[in-house]
């Protein structure tokens, strides 16, 4: 089984050469950036063949230090890069998987976001077909009538769309809106960073049943594993095994799937 990660972030540290913008946001989840080297070692580690980078939103909207990395482990490693919605002539979505490593879009909407912010580059990524993740806790809805509105395009929902301050007693009654878009065919989900909804005396077995509920409402095909790794409360294989063994709940095929099969059909990563 090819286990591959969909959710992790790498990061340059803010300097005069390189800053952060001022006032952003999203804080960095750790005090010394995570880079390169150190993912690596941590999916040699744990056993993870291959994993998409997702550039941190509190370095702005770039993509240098994840194409670099992707450059130099392009077997292992490949970007879902951000972009200025601010700015809607300043990316040719065309050429933009041209960029050796790149695989599609990732987009965020914190709290005061917009999702409506984004409505000029939804037909544009469907026209270009590049597979978008999102994440956008608190926005179920318009995420819904997104999906609704562009059908060939593939939205690929980050963390089950629940925000940082969830816990494990809130997954039931959290993830009823974000079942509501398993109809919708062009819309998938990402089994990532739920380590941290759990309590000090949690085991990862405690998310099997919410994981089963998932899986039987969008299918193991649309189901795709992933960590946040830099902001994991606990060891990374942890994890990694607990999705290795099927979280206790799902089949050997839906393993497969879940744990790499999925995402790599939709991103386009053989």
């Amino acid at each position: 089984m090819t286990i591959t990660d969909s959710q992790v972030h790498i990061w340059a540290a803010d300097s005069p050469s390189r800053p952060w913008p001022a006032g952003g946001a999203a804080r960095a989840q750790r005090p010394i950036p995570f880079e390169m080297s150190d993912l690596i070692e941590e999916m040699d580690a744990a056993g993870v063949d291959r994993a998409v980078i997702v550039p941190p939103s509190w370095e702005g909207d770039r993509n240098d230090v994840a194409l670099a990395a992707a450059a130099r482990y392009p077997e292992r490693l490949a970007v879902m890069g951000r972009i200025d919605l601010a700015q809607p002539s300043a990316t040719d979505f065309a050429t933009w998987r041209a960029q050796p490593g790149m695989l599609g879009v990732r987009l965020t909407f914190l709290v005061g976001g917009r999702v409506d912010d984004a409505d000029w580059f939804w037909p544009r990524a469907e026209a270009a077909d590049l597979p978008v993740m999102i994440f956008a806790p608190g926005h179920t809805e318009e995420l819904h009538d997104v999906a609704r509105r562009y059908p060939n395009l593939r939205l690929i929902i980050d963390h089950l769309n629940l925000g940082t301050g969830a816990g494990i007693g809130d997954l039931e009654r959290g993830i009823a809106p974000l079942l509501a878009l398993a109809d919708l065919d062009n819309v998938a989900v990402k089994l990532s960073a739920l380590p941290c909804l759990l309590g000090p005396h949690d085991s990862p077995e405690a998310l099997a049943p919410h994981i089963r509920r998932v899986v039987d409402a969008f299918g193991a095909d649309r189901c795709m594993w992933g960590s946040d790794l830099s902001r994991l409360p606990r060891p990374y294989v942890e994890w990694v095994d607990a999705g290795r063994a099927g979280f206790g709940c799902l089949s050997e095929i839906e393993t497969g799937q879940v744990m790499g099969e999925a995402l790599a059909r939709w991103l386009g990563w053989p």
